[in-house]
């Protein structure tokens, strides 16, 4: 299998051709976007993770935009063809903060180079902020079982 960088005609944003030296299919051309969702995705499975890209102002911006980078992910590739990656989270209050990033990258890692078949020679985590969950903290009770929430 060998890999390539081309740049398409309709897109700003380099794509990865897979070719199979001893196949005439064709070619399977992997679009920047569709690694940079990978990232999102994977990125949010790591238990600790509240959004990706930061702000509230960000995620208003994910919503209008086309470009990974506007939604805290950033994928480019090395001399090498190698992915390089920089990823901008928001973790929730309470988690070991250089930890879960560290299982942030080791997720993202896995999860682009076996859905690639490319390798991820670098995942740059940055950290943004941390968030309060809304439902952390709070007694959860259902209506007749005798139960009432604390109210300190």
């Amino acid at each position: 299998m060998t890999t390539s960088l081309v740049s398409n005609s309709d897109s700003s944003t380099p794509s990865v051709i897979l070719a199979d030296d001893a196949s005439n299919l064709g070619e399977i051309k992997i679009n920047h976007s569709v690694v940079a969702s990978i990232v999102r995705l994977s990125a949010l499975e790591v238990d600790g993770t509240y959004s990706i890209g930061g702000s509230f102002v960000d995620g208003i911006t994910e919503l209008f935009s086309k470009k990974e980078s506007d939604r805290g992910v950033r994928v480019s590739e090395d001399a090498a063809g190698n992915y390089e990656i920089e990823l901008r989270v928001v973790l929730r209050f309470g988690v070991e903060l250089a930890k879960t990033a560290v299982q942030i990258q080791q997720n993202i890692r896995d999860q682009v180079s076996r859905m690639t078949m490319k390798p991820v020679s670098r995942v740059d985590v940055i950290i943004d902020g941390v968030k309060l969950d809304d439902h952390r903290g709070r007694e959860e009770f259902h209506v007749g079982d005798g139960h009432h929430p604390h109210t300190d």
